[in-house]
């Protein structure tokens, strides 16, 4: 996730994000989440949309229990703490500079012997992919991270090179602008993409993306 600002337009919305903790409950647990705005941006916030997907995890919308799961652009690492709660094996990434914020909320809020199938690592998409067997995961998630459209074709070929045949992508998003849609597209190109989720009290759309096979192609 990129490290920037976020114009919000009204100083309401701001204030969640100026909180030095956000408590949610999930998967039995009480989690919180340590923010930190003014150093990190975006990067150290709860956005809706990983609220959003940390619901959906929870509803049982996909199989995670003994699953393989990666969490890209993860900032507080939200929705990785859910799915590895859930029962999944979950690798949650971020670019270097977020890391450590990241592992202490990792550390704060998932038990030992959860944390032992847990691992905080590094990744910038599209350049240090070979840290990662291709195909690694059954289940690749990302809330707002599609929102800089200068970081849409390093995504994608991270994407690519996370998925086999059989992985499942799960984007939570709010579609702000038209570049948002544009990424969509780009997405259609390489992957089947449809729409699973829509809440509509926080404008969040959730899309279920998987390769496409060769047939369908033909």
């Amino acid at each position: 996730m990129a490290l920037v600002p976020y114009e919000e337009t009204t100083e309401l919305g701001l204030q969640k994000f100026h909180k030095p903790l956000a408590t949610f409950s999930f998967a039995n647990h009480t989690i919180q989440i340590r923010q930190d705005w003014r150093h990190l941006g975006v990067a150290a916030v709860v956005w809706d949309a990983a609220i959003v997907l940390s619901t959906y995890l929870e509803m049982g919308a996909v199989e995670l229990r003994g699953r393989s799961a990666v969490e890209l652009g993860a900032g507080t690492g939200l929705v990785g703490i859910v799915a590895a709660l859930l029962g999944a094996h979950v690798t949650i990434t971020d670019r270097k500079v977020a890391l450590e914020f990241l592992k202490s909320n990792v550390q704060a809020n998932l038990p030992p012997h959860i944390q032992s199938k847990t691992v905080v690592k590094e990744l910038t998409w599209g350049q240090n992919l070979g840290s990662f067997s291709p195909g690694e995961f059954d289940l690749i998630l990302g809330a707002d991270i599609i929102y800089l459209e200068e970081t849409f074709t390093d995504l994608l070929q991270t994407l690519e090179h996370l998925c086999s045949n059989h992985s499942v992508i799960l984007l939570a998003c709010r579609i702000r602008y038209e570049r948002d849609n544009n990424f969509l597209a780009m997405l259609e190109r390489q992957f089947t993409v449809r729409r699973v989720h829509y809440d509509p009290e926080k404008d969040v759309h959730i899309y279920e993306a998987q390769k496409r096979n060769q047939k369908e192609d033909l």
